[in-house]
């Protein structure tokens, strides 16, 4: 007799079904009508694109206290600066790579036209970041007037909205920067150029008004011209003159110029000069028109400072700013007044002349001169007297001793020495 009930079979493990696969358009279809929702609601943002603008001008000019200026000045030109912005927005959602090189010329013009205007970069940047705001908040708003079972849709493009909002803040800031350092550059060289034809005394009367508010410099003021040269620092030159003097400085190759304005009178006498530095004061002039002779007067002054440096203003020595003026001249005179003392030994001339500048610096003293030289009074008596009877001159005679006492500040600065 069979079994009412047969046995259950063994079960033997076979080879296992492959897990099913989540169906992979499950994401590509919500991605796909979330595109759908946002194109309708970015063409209903494009039909309605002039009302945006003005939405969006109206909170520029309540949220954004710099772009306030910008509207009263050209409120039409900053309408259609937002209206372009806001159209090439609106269509990189609907085409972003048809529209992506344009989008990124109108970002770059508006950040290399408000650098050019002078318009803070935080304040642009703010402007697009509320017009990116505004672009959002309309999409939402459409969609929920339209369709509001769409609206949780927009979620999943709302990176790439704000992704494209991040990307033309870096641009426009890109932009303005680089605008920012083309205009500096050339602010800067145009105010070399025009400080340069200043101090050269090239430049037209025309331009002065320029230059005078580039230097930031009144026009008709009275100014001395500063020349340093010799191992300096920027800090250097500049801790030279008293605090809260007005002062433009021009750097050379070799010798930088200072243009200083002399207020109530007082020409600013820098501080002594770290050593090795040498300074050369001129001699003040009337407005900006002369400092191309107030330079010259300077680097006069500056020629007659000593390679150890320090400091030399033209008016206390102008004997040897004569002197240093024409070198043909004072070479001349160094002849006509020393050339007898050539038949004698090179060490006998020299002395004789060290004794007569040694007697002119102690005004016309033997006894004071007598000191300084280490000799007995009668001794630089003799060594005078045989410089009268070499040379033929009278030291008791101006206009010898006017000659004399040029020809050995000649000598003293190296122009050219007697001959031996």
């Amino acid at each position: 007799m069979r079994p009412a009930v047969r046995p259950r079979p063994a079960f033997r493990p076979g080879p296992q079904p492959a897990p099913r696969p989540r169906a992979p358009h499950s994401r590509s279809l919500i991605d796909a009508e979330a595109l759908r929702v946002l194109h309708r609601a970015a063409r209903a943002l494009l039909d309605d694109l002039p009302a945006l603008t003005d939405r969006l001008v109206s909170a520029l000019r309540e949220r954004e206290p710099a772009y306030r200026a910008a509207l009263d000045d050209d409120h039409p030109g900053v309408w259609q600066e937002a209206h372009r912005s806001l159209r090439h927005s609106v269509s990189s959602l609907l085409d972003p790579r048809g529209t992506r090189d344009s989008a990124h010329r109108c970002s770059w013009r508006i950040g290399v036209g408000r650098a050019e205007q002078g318009l803070p970069l935080d304040a642009l940047l703010h402007a697009f970041r509320l017009g990116g705001s505004l672009v959002w908040q309309e999409l939402v708003d459409v969609t929920s007037r339209s369709a509001p079972e769409d609206v949780r849709l927009l979620v999943h493009v709302a990176g790439d909205v704000w992704d494209f909002v991040d990307e033309h803040c870096t641009l426009v800031a890109d932009a303005y920067r680089q605008t920012e350092r083309r205009l500096a550059w050339r602010r800067e060289n145009r105010l070399r150029l025009l400080a340069a034809a200043l101090l050269d005394g090239t430049g037209r009367i025309a331009d002065l008004p320029e230059t005078a508010q580039a230097l930031g410099l009144p026009e008709q003021g009275r100014y001395v011209v500063v020349a340093v040269a010799g191992e300096r620092s920027a800090e250097a030159v500049r801790a030279l003159l008293p605090p809260r003097v007005r002062a433009h400085w021009h750097t050379g190759p070799e010798t930088d110029h200072g243009i200083v304005l002399v207020e109530d009178g007082v020409v600013p006498a820098p501080d002594q000069p770290p050593p090795g530095l040498r300074v050369g004061i001129g001699l003040p002039s009337g407005g900006l028109a002369g400092v191309g002779e107030a330079r010259r007067l300077a680097d006069t002054a500056l020629r007659l400072c000593g390679d150890a440096g320090g400091t030399v203003r033209l008016d206390e020595h102008l004997p040897e700013a004569l002197v240093v003026s024409c070198p043909e001249l004072a070479g001349l005179l160094v002849e006509r007044a020393f050339d007898p003392l050539a038949r004698l030994e090179p060490a006998e001339a020299d002395v004789l002349l060290d004794t007569l500048a040694a007697w002119l610096a102690c005004d016309g003293s033997a006894q004071r001169a007598s000191r300084g030289l280490y000799c007995h009074r009668n001794t630089v008596l003799n060594r005078l007297r045989r410089y009268e009877q070499l040379t033929g001159r009278s030291l008791s005679r101006p206009a010898d001793l006017v000659e004399i006492a040029l020809a050995l500040t000649a000598r003293r600065l190296g122009r050219q020495r007697p001959a031996s």
